[in-house]
């Protein structure tokens, strides 16, 4: 969307987004019109359509009651399903289409938890005030012949054309009935492009804290969503300026304290960032955003502010910051609540992401041996193409020439794997005996000897690469007969 488009071009987006589905808003417009009831496409769907970004899942309002609209639409939705219905939504999904259809909404809040107290309204702009931002308080009247007219009450327009989010109420009374809209607005700047307006802002950072009020698993979902959009790093810098950081992700926050010598024109929060934005354009576009690769970037460094240490020569140093960074990447992904292999992930991205530089600084050596290759692949397992680009993105240096030594070096390691994996199977490096070979060899029955004899014989297959089953046999007899 233009940044100077005009009303009229923004509302000929929209027509022309809608256009799109008007099979579907017509077949469901008649039912509901048949049944007497009212229906508005509302929300999300309407500021994406103005956006031109409107997909295939689409928000509605009514004025008729859940249980009403399940019996209007069985026979004609191609599945049902009532996971909300107690906060007045039901689901339903035709063709490739997925809808909610929820009752007009009066809701009132305690002001304590987030959890409304739920009524049903009578009006479109009832329902529409109580949303989280006027850009997402809009709605579009769906009938039989399809889109209708457009209704903004609360200058959603106006706000999409200057790309602000401000709320419909005073900020204060929105977020006080929702602490969680707080990081929605750091997940719209993030997917949107959008700012905050001055008085959004103000009572972020004034009400910050409250956030606290809302369950691990819903703040997750809303971060997943920021990480995930256009532009993170805007959203990262909105949720840590503001404060909402010290509550959900204080790590962040944190390094803005530490300045690292080989950075210097940055502190590590902004370096964590600007990895961030470098690992975001090595993505590849046909396969989308890369979540884990993204919290990798970000997280990434923030072992540093506890292993700072100031050194005789005047330097600064973070040895085995990375061993604490992911050991605090796993301690915060699991209080929010993520699964374990998102833990696993991103916290392994974060202890490797060091590696590296073993390679580079390795000169007397002539690089590292295939062994010290074979096991940054068998390490980074699976993650290896992640790994990749985080250790790439991690360059920021200003100085073009040791930039450029760095990334020909990392070409250098990347040929260095693939010759090898010409050779052997790098991703699945196992000793070259099994446990039944291991156990009639050495003549003893399944248990932790076994485990100890494939474990050296793993250590031998990451030293000395492929052997043969007699080579093998050979070093296990050795090995055990030493041992014995």
């Amino acid at each position: 969307m233009p940044e100077t488009a005009s009303d009229a071009e923004l509302l000929a987006t929209a027509a022309v987004a809608l256009q799109r589905h008007t099979e579907i808003l017509r077949r469901l417009g008649g039912v509901f019109t048949d049944a007497g009831r009212e229906l508005y496409l509302v929300g999300g769907s309407v500021r994406d359509a103005i956006l031109g970004r409107l997909g295939a899942d689409l928000d509605f309002a009514t004025n008729a009651e859940p249980e009403e609209v399940q019996r209007m639409l069985t026979g004609w939705a191609d599945a049902l399903w009532d996971t909300g219905i107690q906060f007045g939504t039901v689901g339903a999904a035709k063709g490739a289409h997925r809808m909610e259809i929820t009752t007009y909404r009066s809701d009132r809040y305690d002001q304590v938890s987030r959890n409304p107290q739920v009524r049903f309204g009578t009006s479109i702009d009832g329902d529409l005030v109580r949303r989280d931002f006027t850009a997402n308080a809009m709605a579009v009247r769906v009938g039989a012949n399809g889109p209708a007219e457009f209704v903004d009450p609360l200058g959603g327009l106006a706000a999409i054309r200057r790309r602000v989010l401000d709320t419909p109420a005073a900020p204060e009374t929105s977020f006080g009935d929702d602490p969680l809209r707080m990081l929605r607005a750091a997940r719209f700047v993030s997917q949107l492009g959008f700012s905050v307006a001055p008085r959004v802002r103000t009572a972020i950072e004034q009400m910050a804290p409250q956030l606290g009020r809302v369950t691990a698993e819903r703040v997750a979902a809303e971060l997943d969503k920021l990480m995930l959009g256009d532009d993170p790093v805007a959203g990262v810098e909105l949720m840590v300026g503001t404060g909402l950081g010290d509550v959900v992700l204080p790590e962040i926050g944190a390094m803005r304290l530490t300045i690292d010598e080989h950075h210097q024109h940055k502190d590590v929060y902004r370096h964590s960032l600007t990895v961030l934005r470098q690992a975001v354009a090595l993505e590849d576009p046909e396969e989308g955003p890369d979540l884990v690769l993204r919290w990798a970037a970000l997280l990434h460094d923030i072992g540093k502010p506890g292993t700072r240490r100031h050194e005789p020569d005047g330097g600064v140093s973070f040895h085995h910051h990375e061993v604490l960074g992911a050991k605090m990447t796993r301690k915060r992904m699991r209080a929010l609540k993520y699964s374990k292999q998102m833990v696993d992930d991103v916290s392994q991205l974060v202890y490797l992401h060091l590696r590296f530089h073993g390679y580079a600084d390795d000169k007397a050596a002539g690089r590292w041996t295939d062994s010290a290759v074979r096991r940054y692949v068998t390490d980074a397992g699976p993650l290896l193409g992640r790994l990749h680009k985080l250790v790439r993105a991690d360059c920021t240096t200003r100085n073009r020439r040791r930039a450029e030594r760095l990334q020909a070096t990392y070409d250098d390691l990347e040929r260095r794997i693939a010759q090898l994996a010409a050779k052997e199977d790098l991703q699945r490096v196992r000793p070259d005996l099994d446990g039944n070979e291991i156990m009639e060899l050495l003549g003893i029955p399944a248990g932790p000897q076994v485990g100890e004899a494939w474990r050296y014989l793993k250590e031998l297959r990451l030293e000395r690469g492929p052997l043969s089953r007699e080579e093998a046999t050979a070093e296990l007899l050795a090995w055990w007969n030493a041992r014995s």
